[in-house]
């Protein structure tokens, strides 16, 4: 009598399934971040041309501000700073110190608008009880995380408004410019297609030394 013969191994359908469904969620996710490479670009390129207006836009009141009014030229009246914010950066001349924000009252009611007033070499803030500020508009410190965004939680972010000229004692803070703005998407689609093509790969290697045992 015979034994019966083993069955053949086969290729497992339902890991096979999940995998691939992961591989296409992160090829999907690589096309995404090509789509907000675009859409990065052509917002660093609205920055740019706003940096080039030398008219000047009359602050909102309220956030967010619009993306076609960040990096142009405005002005607020603070009347009265009720916090300081000191954070590292720099002057005009590139050296470095703290820059003194302060989160002004602008009247009755409302969130108040961050001003930028000049950079110091410590933490002391300026003497200065406020007054109108001329400068320019640019992203302020107080964004939200992507966690924020992705739960729905950000609240909308605040810009700032970096003053032409200091507070007395103080020096210029360097005017952020729209090249700063981050822009790694290319990099997040390549990162994810090659998971994509990892995963597969590691996938299809260990199913066949299952297959060949």
């Amino acid at each position: 009598m015979t034994e019966p013969e083993a069955p053949e191994p086969r290729w497992p359908l339902i890991p096979t399934i999940l995998v691939l469904a992961a591989v296409a969620a992160m090829i999907a996710l690589g096309v995404w971040q090509l789509q907000r490479k675009g859409e990065k670009e052509a917002l660093i390129a609205l920055y740019q041309r706003n940096m080039a207006m030398s008219g000047t836009v009359a602050y909102p009141a309220l956030p967010p501000v619009p993306d076609a009014m960040l990096y142009r030229k405005s002005g607020v009246t603070c009347l009265e700073p009720i916090r300081w914010d000191p954070r590292s950066g720099s002057d005009r001349k590139g050296r470095r110190g703290f820059r003194m924000i302060a989160d002004c009252r602008t009247g009755a009611e409302g969130p108040g608008v961050l001003v930028d007033l000049g950079t110091a070499d410590d933490f002391t803030p300026p003497d200065w009880k406020g007054g109108t500020v001329q400068g320019t508009i640019v992203p302020g410190p107080e964004q939200p995380t992507f966690i924020e965004r992705w739960t729905g939680r950000a609240v909308p972010a605040r810009a700032m408004l970096v003053a032409d000229e200091p507070a007395p004692g103080l020096r210029a803070s360097a005017v952020p410019s729209a090249a700063d703005t981050p822009n790694n998407h290319l990099a997040y689609a390549g990162q994810w297609f090659l998971f994509a093509i990892a995963a597969l790969i590691i996938y299809i290697l260990a199913v066949r030394r299952r297959l060949q045992r």
